[in-house]
C-alpha cells in the first residue's frame, strides 16, 4: 500500500508531469466550479497567504504542491476550536481529523486544561528558575509508562537529539540504526535514506542541507527484516543505540510484533541501547505506550504530542543507566554522595516551561485516572470507523483502504489497482480532500486522528461527506471504475 500524498518528489519534477495531464471538458468544468465554491468559501486563508508569502517561508506553501490545483493550495487558517471542532477565519466550522498531527487525545480545549492553564498563568509565566512543577509531572509519566528516570524538551526532534546523544555518552560509540520509512523529526542526523554499495548499506543524506559527514553515522536497515537483524548483529561494536519507530505514522498497517520482540533480545544480548520513538503511539495506544502494546521495555523512550496537553512539550525517558547521562545520577543529602556519572549536555530555555508543565500535569493526571479505558474505547471507535469506510470503498470499486494504530489512521491506495495509472483518477483522490473541507471535515493530508471528543453524530457526518465527495466527483467526471 501506498499513501495518496507523496512528499519524496521535487517541486520541479512534480509541476513538470502536471503540465502533461489533460482533463475533458467535463472534467474541467467540474474542477472549475469546485475551485471557485472552495475559494470563495475560505477565501480569507486565501488572502492571507498571498499577503504573507513574501516574509513567511512556509512549507506548508509548497510540499505537495499541484499546479493544477494551485487555486486550492493555501492552508486552511484556523482561529478557535472546541471538542472534535474548528472554526477557521471566515467562521467556517469543521469537524477535525487532524487532531494537531496527533496532540489533542482528549479533543481540542479541554475544561480541565484550560483550568490549569489558565490558573497557573495567574502566577506568571517562569522560565529561568526551574518551574516548580516539573518534579512531579515527570513521576506522574514515569508511573505511567514504567520508565524509572524522566527529563522534559521542547519539542519532539530535540527529545531525539538528546535520546541519541545519551545513547552514544553511554557507550562510547557513534553509528545509530534506524529504519526506512520512519520519521524522526527534523533532526539531521535522523533524515537519512539508504543506498546499497557494492552490497553494503550506506546512509546518505535525505534531503538538500543534511551532509555526508552526519548520514556516514547512520544506518538504515528495513524494518521488518530478518537480515536488518543480522546486519545490526555485524555491526555490534558500533551501534551507539538502535532507534525504532514501532508502528511507522505512514505505514499503520504494518505492526510486527514478532520482529520488535526479536530486535529486543538482539539489543539486549548484544549491549545496544534500544531506543522507542513514542511520539505517536505514547499514551494514544495505551497509557504506557508501543512499549506494553507490544510487551517490549525499551532502554529509552521519547514522547511529544500528547505529553504535553496541547502545549509545546516532550520528554525523554529511559533506565537510570542512561539517563544518569543527563544529572550525573542519584545522589543524597547528608552524606557523601555526589554525581558521579560523566554527563553530556542537554537543557534548552523553554524545556520546562510553567504553562507546559502545568497543562501536562492535569492531562497525566487525568489519563491516570482513566486507566486504559479511554484508550480502549478510542481505539474500538476508531476501528469500527475504519471498517465503515474501508466497506463503502470495497463497494464502490475505489482502490483505497484506511489502516490504523489504535486512533490514529491512514488513507492508502492498492499498488496493485491500473486505476492509479489514470493521471485524472489520482487527481480525483486529491480532490476529494478539498471536498470534504468544503463540507465541513477538515483533513488536509492522509493521516488522521480521532479524539475522545469526537461522537457518534460526528462520525456519521463524516462518513457522510466522504460519500457525498465521491459521488460528486463521479458525476463531474472523475473516481469512475
Amino acid at each position: 500500500m501506498q499513501q495518496i500524498e507523496s512528499q519524496n518528489h521535487t517541486i520541479s519534477q512534480t509541476t513538470h508531469a502536471q503540465r502533461k495531464i489533460e482533463f475533458s471538458p467535463h472534467q474541467q468544468k467540474h474542477l472549475d466550479s469546485l475551485i471557485a465554491r472552495y475559494t470563495e468559501r475560505t477565501k480569507t486563508s486565501k488572502q492571507l497567504a498571498q499577503k504573507y508569502r513574501p516574509v513567511f517561508a512556509n512549507n506548508r506553501g509548497s510540499v505537495g504542491f499541484n499546479l493544477l490545483l494551485k487555486e486550492m493550495f493555501y492552508p486552511i487558517l484556523t482561529q478557535r476550536s472546541l471538542g472534535s471542532r474548528m472554526w477557521d477565519v471566515d467562521d467556517n466550522e469543521y469537524i477535525d481529523l487532524t487532531g494537531g498531527y496527533g496532540i489533542h487525545l482528549c479533543g481540542y480545549n479541554p475544561p480541565f486544561i484550560k483550568k490549569a492553564i489558565s490558573e497557573q498563568l495567574e502566577y506568571g509565566i517562569q522560565s529561568g528558575p526551574q518551574a516548580a512543577l516539573a518534579g512531579e509531572v515527570a513521576e506522574l509519566i514515569s508511573e505511567l509508562t514504567g520508565m524509572e528516570r524522566v527529563t522534559f524538551c521542547s519539542v519532539g526532534t530535540e527529545a531525539m537529539m538528546l535520546a541519541l546523544r545519551i545513547a552514544r555518552a553511554a557507550t562510547n560509540r557513534n553509528k545509530i540504526a534506524l529504519f526506512s520509512g520512519s520519521y524522526h523529526g527534523i533532526f539531521d542526523g535522523t533524515l537519512v535514506k539508504a543506498e546499497t554499495i557494492d552490497g553494503n548499506p550506506k546512509g546518505v543524506p535525505e534531503y538538500p542541507g543534511v551532509t555526508q559527514n552526519v548520514a556516514e553515522d547512520v544506518l538504515v536497515l528495513e524494518y521488518g527484516s530478518p537480515q536488518s537483524l543480522e546486519i545490526i548483529k555485524s555491526y555490534e561494536q558500533e551501534l551507539a543505540a538502535v532507534l525504532v519507530e514501532p508502528v511507522q505514522q505512514h505505514r499503520l498497517g504494518f505492526q510486527p510484533k514478532a520482529f520488535i520482540q526479536q530486535l529486543r533480545e538482539l539489543t539486549k544480548a548484544l549491549g545496544i541501547p534500544l531506543i522507542f520513538d513514542e511520539m505517536n503511539t505514547g499514551f494514544r495506544i495505551h497509557p504506557g505506550g508501543a512499549q506494553v502494546w507490544f510487551g517490549v521495555e525499551a532502554d529509552i523512550a521519547t514522547y511529544g504530542k500528547i505529553v504535553g496537553g496541547g502545549m509545546p512539550l516532550a520528554a525523554v525517558a529511559g533506565k537510570a543507566v542512561y539517563m544518569d547521562r543527563i544529572d550525573g545520577g542519584m545522589w543524597n543529602y547528608g552524606d557523601m554522595s555526589s554525581p558521579d556519572v560523566p554527563i553530556t549536555w542537554s537543557g534548552t530555555s523553554y524545556c520546562r516551561h510553567s504553562l507546559s508543565l502545568a497543562a501536562a500535569r492535569a492531562l497525566l493526571q487525568y489519563l491516570k485516572v482513566q486507566g486504559a479505558t479511554l484508550q480502549e474505547q478510542l481505539n474500538q471507535r476508531t476501528l469500527q470507523f475504519i471498517e465503515r469506510m474501508n466497506a463503502y470503498f470495497e463497494v464502490e470499486e475505489l482502490p483505497i483502504k484506511l489502516s490504523n494504530f489504535g486512533s490514529f489512521f491512514n488513507v492508502n491506495l492498492s499498488e496493485n489497482s491500473l486505476l492509479l495509472k489514470e493521471p485524472t483518477f489520482l487527481i480525483g483522490l486529491q480532490l476529494i480532500f478539498k471536498h470534504m473541507i468544503y463540507r465541513g471535515v477538515l483533513m488536509p493530508k492522509s493521516d488522521g486522528f480521532l479524539s475522545q471528543a469526537h461522537t457518534e453524530q460526528d462520525i456519521d457526518f463524516i462518513v457522510q461527506a466522504v460519500k457525498d465527495s465521491v459521488n460528486e466527483l463521479r458525476v463531474g467526471g472523475f473516481l469512475n471504475t
